[in-house]
């Protein structure tokens, strides 16, 4: 597979076997399992992640009160997942018809970049969120002072000018090529040079995963510790609290957002380097060369699901968002109807998991 799975045939299907390799065993009613599952997991992610993400959109630019800088964050990221969103359902036709791709060469083009901007966006306004959250709670003097919203959404402009750079070679170099010998016209990446190939997956790996993974795991879990200090303190103050403290909460929110988007997108660029060292020869034979055709489907399926679950880990665990929502989305239903699922009173007292000058939800 080349770096955006989603859009390729399978690596088998996508060169010839050279001469003096061996020829991989077919596994024809494995590919059927993918055929099957995997467009309608798409479908059904596609669906939610929509639903989610307009929720999250509607909400927040409904309400009138003003945004806080993480907010302005979370709009962009929830942007971002639907400008992903909105293209998996020509993603999962293209692996129903069997990686056969219907749409023509712009749509190729645009698909994949888009795709590709998902990637770069989402990964760095989690940068920018975790950026945010440590100043808050490990440099306890006010950033806000000088890190005004204007600034924030500057800072918005950047990330999407940044990723929109690093999509131009998905644009560029994706192509629809007739393959005679499958009787299918695929959308692939067609790069110049096999180096180029090599270069764009490192990109991928590293400016794409590894160093913005990095930055996000060293800011949440010094937030962590922070917070687990303060809690520490006030124990030994005897200051007597509910088992909700609010920094236990936001160090439970903090492992979620962590965990879960390692979770969702490590295997993919973990299949994703491996395909580079299989071109390279590193790794040979048909159980890396299957391994690698396999995974890299599924760890991208798996990947979309971050999109999906986003409004969830970032932002419906959060009752001060629940408290937005509601306000919001009171105003059109009819007075005389029961909220009995949430509680003004309780949200009133509870939905400071973060201070109210820098609530992440």
């Amino acid at each position: 597979m080349t770096e955006t799975p989603l859009l390729d045939i399978p690596s088998s299907n996508q060169s010839e076997n050279q001469s003096n390799s061996t020829v991989c065993p077919e596994l024809d009613d494995w590919w059927d399992i993918v055929y099957c599952i995997v467009p309608k997991y798409i479908n059904t992610v596609c669906v939610i992640g929509m639903l989610g993400n307009v929720f999250v959109l509607f909400t927040y630019s409904l309400h009138k009160g003003p945004l806080k800088i993480a907010e302005i964050y979370l709009m962009n990221l929830a942007i971002a997942d639907l400008i992903f969103l909105m293209w998996l359902p020509f993603w999962a036709e293209n692996i129903n018809n069997e990686f056969n791709w219907p749409f023509g060469s712009f749509l190729c083009r645009s698909i994949s970049a888009s795709i590709t901007l998902n990637m770069y966006t989402s990964i760095y306004l989690l940068v920018a969120v975790s950026m945010d959250r440590y100043l808050t709670f490990v440099h306890t003097l006010n950033h806000r002072e000088i890190w005004s919203k204007t600034m924030t959404r500057g800072i918005c402009l950047l990330i999407w000018f940044f990723c929109i750079l690093l999509s131009i070679p998905a644009f560029t170099f994706r192509t629809v090529e007739d393959l005679p010998q499958w009787n299918i016209s695929a959308c692939v990446l067609d790069f110049p040079t096999p180096s180029w190939r090599t270069a764009e997956s490192l990109v991928r790996n590293i400016v794409g995963f590894l160093l913005p993974s990095t930055a996000i795991i060293f800011l949440n879990f010094s937030t962590i510790r922070s917070l687990q200090k303060t809690a520490r303190e006030r124990r030994a103050l005897r200051a007597k609290g509910c088992k909700r403290h609010k920094g236990t909460k936001a160090t439970r929110l903090i492992f979620t957002v962590v965990l879960m988007f390692l979770f969702c997108w490590t295997p993919h660029h973990i299949f994703l380097f491996l395909d580079t060292l299989h071109r390279a020869n590193v790794l040979k034979g048909c159980f890396w060369e299957e391994l690698i055709n396999f995974g890299e489907q599924f760890a991208y399926t798996l990947a979309t699901t971050n999109s999906c679950i986003n409004p969830v880990i970032y932002v419906f665990v959060g009752k001060y968002f629940r408290q937005k929502a509601l306000e919001v989305f009171s105003q059109f239903i009819p007075c005389g109807f029961p909220l009995k699922w949430v509680s003004f009173k309780e949200m009133s007292s509870n939905f400071n998991m973060f201070p109210v000058r820098s609530s992440l939800t």
